[in-house]
């Protein structure tokens, strides 16, 4: 009897354990975007136009064709002293 009680107590922690796993999983993570035009100078997500390769190479604040990973639907929302981002380069 006893081991059937300590077979059911682990599998209700197994099961909150693979719960807790599930919530913390990247397919439970928020939507995201490109947004262009509001990434300070080297601080871009990646490519951003002619003469840049990666991550971290924008040389301006705001480039308007570097780019950043921002919660989808609040790109255009997010106000720079260059105006509001893009989710499309801009020259």
């Amino acid at each position: 009897m006893k081991l059937a009680h300590a077979a059911a107590a682990l599998a209700v922690a197994l099961g909150a354990s693979a719960a807790a796993h599930a919530a913390n999983s990247p397919s439970t993570a928020p939507a995201m975007e490109k947004c262009y035009g509001v990434a300070k100078a080297g601080k871009n997500d990646c490519k951003a136009g002619p003469g840049t390769s990666c991550a971290g190479t924008s040389r301006v604040d705001y480039q308007g064709d570097a780019w950043k990973l921002v919660k989808a639907g609040t790109c255009t929302q997010l106000r720079t002293p260059k105006g509001f981002g893009s989710l499309t380069p801009r020259t």
